[in-house]
């Protein structure tokens, strides 16, 4: 058992909307976005692979979920157009027994030390995906950065 089983039941496509908390202009910037699920290798491996805009610009992410010998301890890569540029995320975490994941991973802060970043990927019976990303300052404080609703 994977323990993605979950997000296995997710498999297809969704639409939604993505709501980013903009840095740059402090205000929330909404836009439609979708959302395809897949799994690989016999279900050992899921992959979210979602579409938003940025002021009009086309953006994409994709988030390749995986697990070790617990299930209850999932990894993440994490790629996106607009936060990751040519960067891959790594993240380590949990998978909840609701089947919901709850991943972090840091990035690079120049000219200072990381910071961290948290997602949040919640199933609910393959009727809706809830994908929840936050900044984390190098003190620990999450601010909310992305909130993506999905449903069929």
């Amino acid at each position: 058992m994977s323990g993605l089983e979950a997000l296995s039941a997710c498999r297809g496509e969704w639409q939604g909307t993505n709501r980013l908390q903009d840095p740059n202009m402090h205000v929330a910037d909404d836009s439609s976005g979708t959302a395809t699920v897949t799994t690989l290798l016999e279900g050992k491996f899921v992959r979210l692979d979602y579409t938003w805009n940025y002021r009009g610009a086309p953006q994409a992410g994709s988030l390749l979920i995986g697990y070790l010998s617990d299930p209850a301890v999932v990894t993440a890569h994490w790629i996106d157009t607009w936060h990751m540029g040519e960067s891959v995320m790594a993240c380590r975490g949990a998978r909840h027994a609701d089947g919901a994941i709850d991943v972090r991973g840091s990035y690079a802060a120049a000219p200072g030390v990381d910071w961290g970043w948290r997602i949040q990927l919640r199933p609910l019976a393959g009727k809706s995906l809830k994908l929840v990303m936050y900044n984390v300052t190098p003190e620990g404080a999450e601010e909310l950065a992305v909130e993506a609703d999905y449903s069929r």
